[in-house]
């Protein structure tokens, strides 16, 4: 069989970073601090910026040009990557920067960068301004806490400050915020004017040691992201970064992290590291502080840039780190907590996937029901070009557990690919062909509109029994792939949240091929998407994702947690159907069947009613962004808050029936509510097969 070597990952590891976007790097540390000097871009970005275009213009997979429209798109994001909570330039600002709307298309063809560089010293003007103002009021700090004052922590759709009078009080709301947090955690006047104090000097510290090529970084990923969100611009240094952090084994608490206005936001907890095997951080949990060792002082990084924050909690095997966290299931009106983690080596082996067995009793009949977690579609592509026959894959892991399950005489089989954000099509495609007989799984479509098909060629079934895929928003990419498979060929039954809806597929430009030397200059890379993803139905995975045949309560909009919450996202569409026969294992009136219990068992299922009730307190906690600053009001919406937290059964207490009829065994955690409803549609699945 041909194998596809492509990854098609959303946000890639670098032991918890997220490398995609150009925002959230650290500037070049050879400055010095408070240097007020303004920037200037290198005579080579002129030429980067030229052929950047050039290429993106040519050999994206959109084919669409830098115009007037694009120029439109790119001066917006450009601001927003620099304020993106509007909190430092003012209308008058916004209003000077209107010029250049229409002419960054006429801009890149001369390779002029004025502009860019223009709209960051501004921003740093009008930074400096806003540190002054802070001092002023931090110290000493005197707010009257009886006060009905309200601020809003998302101010991104809000309008810019009309003036300096208007944008210090917004300032003042913020501080105050800030302030009442802190007092509100027990903190004394004097540490919470220390706390501040260093917060905000080292905001002062990291935006002076920005540099040129921190700059022209952030404006050319912008210009990328225009075209999609998943082409970017790498300068050197971050180039570098990213080829060291493809290492296979990293050392931290294994947790993919992106910043959110001012905090630093958990998006991913990496299957087999501290964290995930810990169970004391979740997804949308935010970081406000990080201490080292058992007893090290906690510090504050609200606000910091990501890999500031990355590097305080990235540290040697053994070592302890200590995470100040809001919650994400009491949101940030909820009261923070302190969680202990011991870093590991994070290895490949450890994000290999793994299965258990189910004991379930059904009308007094035992059943066996096996489980399959599959955190990543991984293959050590070096071994494979080596000719190595052991490489290590996710297909041959797979296929191992399954002779293993079906040797226990399994009734069923649950493949758990929930959070499972990709990784290589080859073994997406592989993995189908464990489950249905040869044929195609997925439909490549190239910028020349060229179609490829990838199919289980030469495929073995190892398991031909009931089956069911549980996916959630998180599961992305290769999983979608294979979900969209098994759906298509009604294979089996797909339950969950709708799938994160990543289509496409990218490949690394080096710069250095088209952008002559100049003396010791380097220059970066560009990420450019080239291809698409369809099912064998035609149907685009792109936005659209994998739409369950059941689906369970969700506390995340497409629009705010997927593809679609990207502007800039290649639209859905559909292309012919190839030739697939359908197995008709799962046909629409079985999936119509199971859906009816499903919506019964709403009304009557006690872990189902609170698994209802949790993702509704969750959707409510990513909500809420207004918090007060009257202290008893404040004071009161954190002890609602922390009351909204989801209550913990004891997992050995875990034998509950369902409708009188069905039981299951300890070995599923009540806590994790997902899994436990996907269990139960598999056993009324394989009750059906038997029916």
């Amino acid at each position: 069989m041909k194998k596809w070597i492509l990854f098609l990952i959303p946000g890639l590891f670098f032991g918890f970073g997220l490398v995609t976007a150009a925002a959230h790097f650290s500037p070049t540390q050879n400055a010095t601090a408070y240097d007020s000097i303004e920037l200037e871009p290198a005579p080579n970005y002129e030429k980067e910026f030229q052929i950047s275009t050039q290429l993106l213009d040519t050999y994206h997979y959109r084919k669409i040009k830098l115009n007037d429209s694009l120029s439109s798109v790119i001066l917006d994001e450009y601001i927003n990557s620099l304020d993106n909570n509007r909190t430092y330039f003012l209308q008058s600002d916004i209003d000077r920067f209107e010029t250049h709307r229409y002419l960054i298309d006429d801009y890149a063809r001369r390779g002029e960068l004025e502009h860019a560089y223009d709209i960051y010293n501004t921003f740093r003007k009008r930074f400096d301004e806003k540190m002054d103002y802070v001092r002023g009021v931090l110290v000493p700090y005197t707010y009257d806490f009886g006060l009905e004052e309200y601020y809003d922590t998302d101010r991104s759709d809000d309008p810019w400050a009309m003036d300096e009078q208007e944008q210090n009080e917004i300032w003042r709301k913020l501080v105050k915020s800030q302030v009442l947090n802190l007092k509100l955690n027990g903190k004394t006047s004097e540490k919470i004017v220390e706390i501040l104090e260093k917060r905000y000097n080292r905001f002062e510290k990291v935006i002076h040691q920005y540099r040129s090529e921190d700059v022209f970084q952030l404006f050319m990923n912008t210009v990328a992201e225009a075209y999609d969100p998943h082409s970017n611009y790498f300068s050197p240094t971050t180039s570098e970064r990213f080829r060291q952090s493809m290492s296979l084994s990293l050392e931290g608490i294994g947790a993919r992290l992106q910043t959110e206005n001012d905090f630093t936001k958990v998006v991913h907890v990496l299957p087999g590291g501290p964290a995930y095997k810990s169970g004391l951080i979740q997804e949308d949990d935010r970081i406000i502080g990080v201490a080292q060792g058992v007893d090290g002082e906690m510090e504050d990084v609200v606000g910091w840039r990501l890999d500031d924050v990355v590097k305080l909690i990235k540290g040697p095997k053994g070592t302890t780190v200590r995470l100040s966290i809001l919650p994400a299931e009491t949101g940030v009106n909820g009261p923070a907590k302190e969680i202990v983690l011991v870093r590991e080596k994070i290895k490949i082996e450890d994000q290999a996937a793994s299965s258990k067995i189910v004991p379930v009793k059904k009308n007094g009949k035992d059943y066996k029901l096996g489980i399959i977690t599959i955190p990543s579609f991984y293959m050590d592509f070096e071994a494979y070009r080596r000719g190595d026959n052991d490489y290590n894959s996710t297909t041959k892991d797979v296929k191992k557990l399954v002779v293993g399950l079906n040797a226990e005489g399994i009734d069923g089989l649950l493949i758990d690919l929930r959070n499972n954000g990709g990784g290589s099509l080859a073994e997406a495609i592989d993995l189908t062909g464990l489950f249905i007989d040869n044929g195609p799984v997925v439909q490549i479509k190239n910028s020349l509109n060229k179609i490829e098909v990838g199919k289980t060629e030469n495929a073995s079934m190892v398991y031909g029994g009931p089956l069911t895929v549980l996916i959630n928003r998180f599961s992305a990419s290769a999983s979608e792939i294979f979900a969209g498979a098994i759906q298509d060929y009604e294979r089996g039954l797909v339950i969950g949240e709708q799938s994160f809806g990543k289509g496409t597929v990218q490949s690394i430009i080096d710069l250095n091929r088209f952008v002559p030397a100049a003396g010791d200059a380097e220059v970066g890379q560009l990420k450019l998407t080239l291809q698409k993803f369809y099912r064998v139905t035609g149907s685009s995975t792109q936005h659209l994702g994998v739409s369950p045949d059941i689906s369970l309560p969700s506390a995340f909009d497409a629009e705010e947690f997927g593809e679609s919450s990207r502007p800039s996202a290649l639209p859905w569409d559909q292309i012919k159907e190839t030739n697939f026969r359908e197995s008709g294992n799962v046909p629409d009136q079985l999936v119509a069947r199971l859906n009816e219990s499903y919506v019964k068992r709403l009304d009557s299922d006690p872990h189902l009613i609170e698994l209802v009730n949790e993702t509704q307190k969750l959707r409510r906690s990513l909500d809420e962004t207004m918090v007060s600053l009257n202290e008893a009001e404040r004071k009161k919406q954190m002890e609602e808050a922390d009351a909204r937290k989801p209550a913990h059964v004891d997992t050995a207490e875990d034998t509950v029936e369902v409708d009188g009829l069905l039981e299951l065994g300890d070995d599923i955690d009540v806590n994790d509510r997902y899994l436990r409803e996907g269990v139960v549609i598999l056993m009324e699945l394989v009750a059906a097969d038997i029916g």
